[in-house]
Protein backbone atom coordinates (compact mmCIF):
# COMPACT_ATOMS: atom_id res chain seq x y z
CA UNK A 1 0.00 0.00 0.00
CA UNK A 2 1.36 3.42 -0.97
CA UNK A 3 1.94 6.12 1.67
CA UNK A 4 -0.91 8.66 1.68
CA UNK A 5 1.33 11.50 0.47
CA UNK A 6 2.72 9.45 -2.42
CA UNK A 7 -0.75 8.26 -3.42
CA UNK A 8 -2.05 11.85 -3.36
CA UNK A 9 0.88 13.04 -5.51
CA UNK A 10 0.30 10.25 -8.03
CA UNK A 11 -3.42 11.06 -8.27
CA UNK A 12 -2.59 14.76 -8.64
CA UNK A 13 -0.24 13.96 -11.53
CA UNK A 14 -2.82 11.64 -13.11
CA UNK A 15 -5.54 14.31 -13.01
CA UNK A 16 -3.25 16.79 -14.75
CA UNK A 17 -2.41 14.24 -17.45
CA UNK A 18 -6.10 13.50 -17.93
CA UNK A 19 -6.93 17.17 -18.41
CA UNK A 20 -4.26 17.51 -21.08
CA UNK A 21 -5.15 14.18 -22.76
CA UNK A 22 -8.85 15.07 -22.92
CA UNK A 23 -8.03 18.50 -24.33
CA UNK A 24 -5.75 17.03 -27.00
CA UNK A 25 -8.33 14.34 -27.85
CA UNK A 26 -10.86 17.12 -28.56
CA UNK A 27 -8.31 18.87 -30.77
CA UNK A 28 -8.40 21.98 -28.58
CA UNK A 29 -5.53 24.35 -27.92
CA UNK A 30 -4.82 25.68 -24.45
CA UNK A 31 -6.55 28.88 -25.50
CA UNK A 32 -9.71 27.05 -26.64
CA UNK A 33 -10.13 25.02 -23.45
CA UNK A 34 -9.29 28.04 -21.28
CA UNK A 35 -12.07 29.96 -23.01
CA UNK A 36 -14.57 27.13 -22.53
CA UNK A 37 -13.63 26.78 -18.85
CA UNK A 38 -13.46 30.54 -18.25
CA UNK A 39 -9.91 30.44 -16.90
CA UNK A 40 -6.83 32.19 -18.24
CA UNK A 41 -4.58 30.36 -20.68
CA UNK A 42 -1.61 30.76 -18.35
CA UNK A 43 -3.59 29.29 -15.44
CA UNK A 44 -4.58 26.27 -17.52
CA UNK A 45 -0.99 25.81 -18.69
CA UNK A 46 0.27 25.83 -15.08
CA UNK A 47 -2.44 23.35 -14.05
CA UNK A 48 -1.41 20.93 -16.80
CA UNK A 49 2.30 21.37 -16.02
CA UNK A 50 1.96 20.92 -12.27
CA UNK A 51 2.95 24.50 -11.47
CA UNK A 52 -0.40 25.43 -9.92
CA UNK A 53 -2.34 23.75 -7.12
CA UNK A 54 -5.48 21.92 -8.21
CA UNK A 55 -8.51 23.75 -6.83
CA UNK A 56 -11.87 21.95 -6.55
CA UNK A 57 -13.86 24.75 -8.20
CA UNK A 58 -11.50 24.80 -11.19
CA UNK A 59 -11.64 21.00 -11.51
CA UNK A 60 -15.45 21.11 -11.58
CA UNK A 61 -15.37 23.79 -14.30
CA UNK A 62 -12.72 21.94 -16.33
CA UNK A 63 -14.59 18.64 -16.07
CA UNK A 64 -17.73 20.31 -17.40
CA UNK A 65 -15.80 21.98 -20.24
CA UNK A 66 -14.22 18.63 -21.15
CA UNK A 67 -17.64 16.93 -21.19
CA UNK A 68 -16.84 14.61 -18.30
CA UNK A 69 -17.65 14.45 -14.59
CA UNK A 70 -15.54 15.38 -11.60
CA UNK A 71 -15.70 11.76 -10.41
CA UNK A 72 -14.26 10.50 -13.70
CA UNK A 73 -11.61 13.20 -13.74
CA UNK A 74 -10.30 12.29 -10.27
CA UNK A 75 -10.97 8.53 -10.40
CA UNK A 76 -8.13 6.65 -8.75
CA UNK A 77 -6.22 4.50 -11.26
CA UNK A 78 -5.17 2.12 -8.47
CA UNK A 79 -8.66 0.59 -8.33
CA UNK A 80 -8.76 -3.10 -9.19
CA UNK A 81 -8.75 -3.72 -12.94
CA UNK A 82 -9.38 -7.47 -12.90
CA UNK A 83 -12.47 -8.96 -11.28
CA UNK A 84 -13.82 -12.49 -10.91
CA UNK A 85 -17.41 -13.56 -11.53
CA UNK A 86 -19.88 -14.49 -8.82
CA UNK A 87 -20.93 -18.10 -9.42
CA UNK A 88 -24.58 -19.08 -9.02
CA UNK A 89 -24.25 -22.86 -9.24
CA UNK A 90 -27.95 -23.45 -8.59
CA UNK A 91 -28.92 -21.64 -11.80
CA UNK A 92 -25.71 -22.23 -13.79
CA UNK A 93 -24.95 -18.50 -13.88
CA UNK A 94 -21.75 -16.48 -13.93
CA UNK A 95 -22.34 -12.81 -13.07
CA UNK A 96 -19.97 -9.84 -13.25
CA UNK A 97 -20.54 -6.38 -11.80
CA UNK A 98 -19.72 -3.45 -14.11
CA UNK A 99 -17.88 -0.85 -12.03
CA UNK A 100 -18.43 2.00 -14.48
CA UNK A 101 -22.15 1.92 -13.78
CA UNK A 102 -23.43 0.08 -10.70
CA UNK A 103 -26.77 -0.20 -12.47
CA UNK A 104 -25.30 -2.59 -15.06
CA UNK A 105 -24.94 -6.32 -14.58
CA UNK A 106 -23.32 -8.91 -16.88
CA UNK A 107 -24.61 -12.49 -16.93
CA UNK A 108 -23.33 -15.57 -18.75
CA UNK A 109 -25.92 -18.28 -19.32
CA UNK A 110 -26.14 -21.72 -20.97
CA UNK A 111 -29.59 -22.68 -22.29
CA UNK A 112 -30.82 -26.03 -23.55
CA UNK A 113 -34.57 -25.58 -24.07
CA UNK A 114 -36.48 -23.52 -26.65
CA UNK A 115 -38.38 -20.40 -25.62
CA UNK A 116 -42.01 -20.79 -24.46
CA UNK A 117 -44.55 -21.49 -27.17
CA UNK A 118 -47.30 -19.42 -25.53
CA UNK A 119 -47.35 -15.62 -25.89
CA UNK A 120 -48.93 -15.50 -22.43
CA UNK A 121 -45.61 -16.64 -20.94
CA UNK A 122 -43.68 -13.68 -22.33
CA UNK A 123 -42.91 -11.03 -19.71
CA UNK A 124 -42.29 -7.29 -19.91
CA UNK A 125 -40.70 -4.87 -17.45
CA UNK A 126 -38.88 -1.52 -17.56
CA UNK A 127 -35.28 -1.46 -18.75
CA UNK A 128 -33.03 -2.38 -21.63
CA UNK A 129 -31.08 -5.55 -22.39
CA UNK A 130 -28.14 -6.40 -24.66
CA UNK A 131 -26.95 -9.93 -25.35
CA UNK A 132 -24.45 -11.75 -27.55
CA UNK A 133 -24.56 -15.44 -28.46
CA UNK A 134 -21.22 -17.02 -27.56
CA UNK A 135 -22.01 -20.44 -29.05
CA UNK A 136 -24.94 -22.18 -30.71
CA UNK A 137 -28.09 -20.41 -31.87
CA UNK A 138 -30.63 -18.61 -29.72
CA UNK A 139 -34.25 -17.76 -30.45
CA UNK A 140 -35.46 -14.37 -29.24
CA UNK A 141 -39.19 -13.74 -28.99
CA UNK A 142 -39.90 -10.03 -28.92
CA UNK A 143 -43.53 -9.00 -29.00
CA UNK A 144 -45.01 -10.76 -32.01
CA UNK A 145 -41.60 -11.10 -33.73
CA UNK A 146 -39.31 -14.13 -33.83
CA UNK A 147 -35.52 -13.75 -34.24
CA UNK A 148 -32.74 -16.31 -34.68
CA UNK A 149 -29.53 -15.02 -33.13
CA UNK A 150 -26.50 -16.93 -34.41
CA UNK A 151 -23.08 -17.33 -32.80
CA UNK A 152 -21.31 -13.95 -32.45
CA UNK A 153 -24.48 -12.04 -33.31
CA UNK A 154 -25.88 -9.59 -30.74
CA UNK A 155 -29.34 -8.29 -29.94
CA UNK A 156 -30.42 -5.20 -28.03
CA UNK A 157 -33.99 -4.36 -27.09
CA UNK A 158 -36.18 -2.50 -24.59
CA UNK A 159 -37.57 -4.94 -22.04
CA UNK A 160 -40.92 -3.17 -22.01
CA UNK A 161 -41.64 -5.34 -25.05
CA UNK A 162 -42.86 -8.82 -24.02
CA UNK A 163 -39.86 -11.10 -24.52
CA UNK A 164 -38.24 -14.46 -23.88
CA UNK A 165 -35.18 -16.29 -25.18
CA UNK A 166 -34.25 -19.95 -25.55
CA UNK A 167 -32.05 -22.35 -27.48
CA UNK A 168 -32.58 -23.41 -31.09
CA UNK A 169 -31.67 -26.95 -32.16
CA UNK A 170 -29.26 -27.60 -29.31
CA UNK A 171 -27.56 -25.89 -26.37
CA UNK A 172 -26.47 -22.28 -26.70
CA UNK A 173 -24.57 -19.90 -24.49
CA UNK A 174 -25.26 -16.19 -24.18
CA UNK A 175 -23.71 -13.20 -22.46
CA UNK A 176 -26.23 -10.58 -21.42
CA UNK A 177 -25.90 -7.03 -20.10
CA UNK A 178 -28.84 -5.62 -18.16
CA UNK A 179 -29.38 -2.06 -17.02
CA UNK A 180 -30.67 -1.38 -13.50
CA UNK A 181 -34.35 -1.56 -14.42
CA UNK A 182 -34.00 -4.74 -16.48
CA UNK A 183 -32.02 -6.42 -13.71
CA UNK A 184 -34.68 -5.51 -11.17
CA UNK A 185 -37.34 -6.85 -13.50
CA UNK A 186 -35.57 -10.22 -13.62
CA UNK A 187 -35.00 -10.28 -9.87
CA UNK A 188 -38.74 -9.81 -9.25
CA UNK A 189 -39.48 -13.17 -10.88
CA UNK A 190 -41.93 -15.33 -8.97
CA UNK A 191 -40.81 -18.76 -10.17
CA UNK A 192 -37.91 -21.07 -9.25
CA UNK A 193 -35.77 -19.37 -11.91
CA UNK A 194 -36.17 -15.85 -10.50
CA UNK A 195 -32.90 -13.97 -10.90
CA UNK A 196 -31.73 -16.39 -13.61
CA UNK A 197 -32.60 -14.56 -16.83
CA UNK A 198 -34.19 -16.71 -19.56
CA UNK A 199 -33.39 -19.96 -17.74
CA UNK A 200 -34.06 -23.08 -19.82
CA UNK A 201 -36.46 -21.26 -22.08
CA UNK A 202 -38.49 -19.82 -19.23
CA UNK A 203 -39.71 -16.26 -19.77
CA UNK A 204 -37.75 -13.54 -18.06
CA UNK A 205 -39.30 -12.02 -14.99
Amino acid sequence: MLPVTQEKDELDSLVRKRIRALRVAQGWSLEELAGRADVSQSTLSRIENGQRRLALDQLVTLARALDTSLDQLVENATDDVISSPVIDAAHGLMRWAVKADPGLSVVRRRMTEPPPDSPARLRAHPGREWLVVLSGTAVLLLGNRHFRVETHQAAEFPTMLPHAIGAAGGPCEIMGIFDRDARRGHQRGDGPDAGAPHDRGAPPA
